[in-house]
């Protein structure tokens, strides 16, 4: 699955998702990860209300299960969710490769139920009709 980071100095994330200079991209599985792209935004980000500046962000990170963010507003937040990405905020700065470690580290296990949905984005539907029971 694609996971997307908001990042200012590309090491941490340590960004609002709005205001993020760059929004990095890497692949994730259980036994490996590798950094895909980073997607860089201009200077002009500071807070206006102006919500058109989201449109290139959610555009860049559409095929992204989840995105890591220091803080992200409500109105982001429910076009983020509505693109079928799920937010994750993180507390502090938090340097992208231990979140990456922490993310293999929970999908070598049992992944929660929010998790186990991420890793489906992307995916067709499917229906095991062989799982149903047939009552009569």
């Amino acid at each position: 699955m694609k996971v997307a980071f908001a990042t200012q100095d590309q090491q941490r994330v340590d960004a609002h998702f709005g205001w993020a200079k760059h929004l990095a991209v890497y692949e994730v599985a259980a036994d490996a990860c590798s950094f895909v792209e980073d997607f860089a935004f201009g200077d002009n980000l500071a807070e206006d209300g102006d919500e058109d500046k989201l449109a290139p962000k959610l555009a860049a990170i559409h095929d992204v299960a989840i995105v890591y963010v220091a803080a992200i507003g409500g109105s982001a937040a429910a076009r983020v969710v509505a693109s079928g990405i799920h937010p994750v905020k993180v507390t502090g700065p938090e340097p992208i490769q231990e979140i990456l470690q922490k993310l293999q580290a929970v999908l070598q296990g049992t992944p929660p139920p929010w998790l186990r949905k991420a890793l489906l984005k992307g995916q067709a539907k499917r229906f095991d009709f062989d799982e149903e029971e047939v009552t009569q």
